[in-house]
C-alpha cells in the first residue's frame, strides 16, 4: 500500500505540470484579455493606464516568461491576483470550494445509491419486467442532458408543486441556527443533486447489472449456494463486494467529469460554486482564475484516483498479492 501511494504521489507532479503547460498555452491562445474586458465595460479608457496595468499583471512579458513565473508561483501555493473580485486567487477558489464539494459530494452519492441499487435489482430480476423498466430508465437519463433534467425538475419541483427553491444554495434573509441552516442548504441541493447525480447513475447501473451477472456465473458462487446459504446472502455477502470493483474504478474516473458537469448544473440552479466561478472568470477573462481552478481540479481528480487505487486493496485482496 505504501509503495503504491509513494507512485501515485510522484506520478502527480508531472500530471500537474503538464495540465499547467497545456492550459497556459491554450489560455495564451485565446482571443482577448481582461484588459479587453474592462475597456469595453469602460472601467479604464486611459492608454496610459492599460499600459500601466499590463506591467503590474506582467502580461507584457513574453509567454515563456509569463510560464515560467507561474509555475514558480504555484509551487510556493501563488496562484496569482484576481484583478475581477481584487483577492488572490487561491483565496477566491478556497471561499467558492465548499459549495462545489457540497454539490459533487451529493451527485456521486445519488449516482452510487441510486446506480448500484437499480444495478443489483436489474440483475437479481434479470430478463424480466424490473430489469427491462431499470433498463428504460437508464438509457433516459442517460441520454437526456443535464441541464434539460435539471429544468424540467425545477419546473416540475418548484413551479408546479411548489414544493423546493428554484434556485441558490440559502435562503435569503434567512437567519437560523447550525441545524437549521444545514437543512436549508440540503432543501436547496436536492435538485441539482438529483439533477447530477441521476445522469451518472444510468452509467452505474449498465455496469453494475453487467458486474453482477458476471459475478453469478463464477465457480465460488456456486459454492456457496451449494452450501445452502439464503439468496440475500449470497448476493450481498459474495457477489456485491466483487461486482463493486468496475464502480469504484468508474467513480475515480468520473470525478473530473462531474466537476466539469457541476458548470452547467451551477449556472441552471444558481449555486455559488467553482462552476459558477469558472464561468464568470471565463466570460471576464479572469484567465489566473481559470488556471488556478483547472490546476487545483486535475489535483483534486489525482488524487481521488490515488484513493480509488487505495481501495481496491481493500475490495480484492488479491490485488494486494501482485
Amino acid at each position: 500500500m505504501r509503495r503504491i501511494l509513494l507512485r501515485r504521489l510522484v506520478q502527480i507532479v508531472p500530471l500537474l505540470l503538464g495540465v499547467i503547460v497545456m492550459n497556459f498555452v491554450l489560455i495564451q491562445l485565446a482571443p482577448g484579455s481582461f484588459l479587453d474586458v474592462m475597456t469595453a465595460e469602460q472601467q479604464i479608457s486611459d492608454p496610459a493606464m492599460i499600459e500601466k496595468l499590463r506591467v503590474v499583471y506582467g502580461v507584457d512579458q513574453p509567454a515563456v516568461v509569463q510560464l515560467g513565473k507561474y509555475i514558480l508561483s504555484v509551487l510556493q501555493l501563488d496562484f496569482g491576483f484576481s484583478y475581477r473580485q481584487n483577492a488572490p486567487v487561491f483565496d477566491v477558489i478556497v471561499a467558492a470550494l465548499p459549495a462545489t464539494v457540497i454539490l459533487m459530494l451529493a451527485s456521486i452519492s445519488v449516482a452510487i445509491i441510486v446506480g448500484v441499487t437499480a444495478g443489483v435489482i436489474a440483475s437479481v430480476k434479470v430478463n424480466t419486467f424490473w430489469d427491462n423498466l431499470v433498463s428504460i430508465a437508464a438509457v433516459f437519463f442517460f441520454a437526456a442532458p443535464t441541464f434539460w433534467l435539471g429544468i424540467m425538475l425545477t419546473i416540475l419541483f418548484s413551479v408546479r408543486l411548489g414544493w423546493l427553491p428554484v434556485g441558490g444554495m440559502r435562503t435569503i434573509g434567512g437567519t437560523h441556527g447550525p441545524v437549521a441552516d444545514a437543512l436549508d442548504v440540503a432543501h436547496h441541493l436536492l435538485l441539482p443533486a438529483l439533477s447530477l447525480g441521476l445522469f451518472y447513475a444510468a452509467t452505474y447501473v449498465r455496469v453494475m447489472r453487467a458486474s453482477m451477472l458476471e459475478v453469478f456465473r463464477l465457480d465460488f458462487v456456486r459454492t456457496a449456494r451449494a452450501k445452502g446459504l439464503s439468496r440475500a446472502r449470497v448476493v450481498v455477502v459474495h457477489v456485491l463486494r466483487n461486482a463493486m470493483l468496475p464502480i469504484v474504478t468508474l467513480v475515480g474516473l468520473q470525478l473530473g467529469t462531474v466537476l466539469g458537469g457541476s458548470v452547467v448544473i451551477e449556472a441552471v440552479f444558481s449555486w455559488p460554486g467553482i462552476g459558477s466561478l469558472m464561468l464568470d472568470s471565463v466570460m471576464s477573462r479572469n484567465f489566473p482564475v481559470v488556471l488556478g481552478v483547472l490546476v487545483l481540479s486535475s489535483l483534486v481528480v489525482a488524487v481521488a484516483n490515488t484513493a480509488v487505487d487505495l481501495a481496491y486493496l481493500k475490495l480484492d485482496p488479491r490485488i494486494r498479492a501482485r
